[in-house]
């Protein structure tokens, strides 16, 4: 059996209206420290996000997303935080703030292969609907 790995992860969401405190799941960023993984993913459904919020201005939340991204991947392309040890960045991605990309809180889990794991949550949280 292959070792079982400590990781973290939250999900991404959509807060068009951060005093209606509704949203949309659109990505999960999962850290796994001990194999120095941090990744996210993304899925846009434009459709329905424009059903949910009409005034959504799509390109403006693709730039946060690629910025999220861009801090995942670590170095200069994500600014002083994409410099931050993975953990480090992991906690800036993940802090409560009230702009219209948040996360949710962290959970804590067990897995042997954080990429595995990364797209089982996508597909469970994101792409999956009731």
């Amino acid at each position: 059996m292959q070792e079982l790995h400590l990781f973290e992860y939250a999900v991404v969401r959509v807060v068009p209206y951060v005093e209606r405190e509704e949203f949309l799941n659109i990505g999960v960023v999962v850290l796994c420290a001990k194999q120095k993984f941090l990744q996210s993913i993304f899925k846009i459904e434009e459709n329905r996000l424009r059903a949910f919020c009409p005034r959504l201005d799509i390109e403006e939340l693709n730039e946060y997303i690629t910025s999220f991204e861009q801090i995942c991947a670590g170095g200069k392309a994500g600014g002083p935080i994409g410099l931050l040890p993975i953990a480090e960045r992991f906690r800036w991605l993940t802090a409560t703030r009230s702009t219209i990309l948040q996360s949710s809180k962290v959970h804590p889990g067990l897995c042997d292969d954080p990429q595995v794991m990364l797209m089982r949550l996508h597909g469970q949280l994101v792409l999956t609907r009731p």
